[in-house]
């Protein structure tokens, strides 16, 4: 890798812009909030916890099914960058989990910041705005849930509605942006 620019390319091309993590992520806030709607708050938590545990995976599958690797180049200097963030998310997965001891309604909002505060970094990892604004997004609805004390269930579906709707915005920008870089190749 020679540039930072390069770096982003390789990243959105083997990740296909971040769409197969952020729709893997989306699916499983869904299935926590079924979890905690059919069963109890505690067996959504635990779906959350354990079955985010799947994310990567998923999506690696999601990118090989869509043609991409899945994998970035091995010199890629952003690869670190993808795990500290990781590191770093995983490490603040206990201040939510301590502040459901408190008030069990305010575990998904504090999950929603933390993976708020993990999407800021895709902004520099695959050099796309567009992160931030779905950063500011589930920021808004955590604290917008705190505020209205809303139910658990509420938070866990908030989190994956707005995943899920972005991930069909990256798909489809992503699509448009490979048609024109298909176009301009042909002139």
């Amino acid at each position: 890798m020679i540039t930072i620019v390069d770096a982003q390319a390789d990243m959105r091309r083997a990740y296909y812009d971040g769409f197969p993590g952020v729709f893997s992520s989306g699916l499983i806030w869904i299935a926590a909030g079924l979890a905690a709607m059919l069963v109890s708050s505690t067996a959504g938590m635990l779906t959350l916890i354990f079955a985010g545990t799947l994310i990567f995976p998923l999506s690696v599958l999601l990118c090989k099914a869509f043609g991409r690797t899945g994998k970035h180049q091995a010199d890629n200097p952003l690869a670190s960058l993808a795990i500290e963030g990781t590191i770093w998310m995983l490490l603040s997965i206990p201040i939510a989990v301590l502040a459901s001891f408190y008030k069990i309604e305010l575990f998904f909002p504090a999950m929603l910041l933390v993976i708020a505060g993990r999407y800021l970094t895709f902004n520099t990892l695959y050099g796309m705005r567009i992160f931030w604004l779905l950063s500011a997004l589930l920021v808004a609805s955590a604290l917008g849930l705190v505020f209205l004390s809303a139910p658990v269930i509420s938070g866990a579906f908030c989190g994956g509605i707005i995943e899920m709707c972005f991930a069909l915005l990256l798909f489809s920008r992503s699509k448009t942006r490979n048609a024109l870089d298909e176009n301009t190749s042909r002139v």
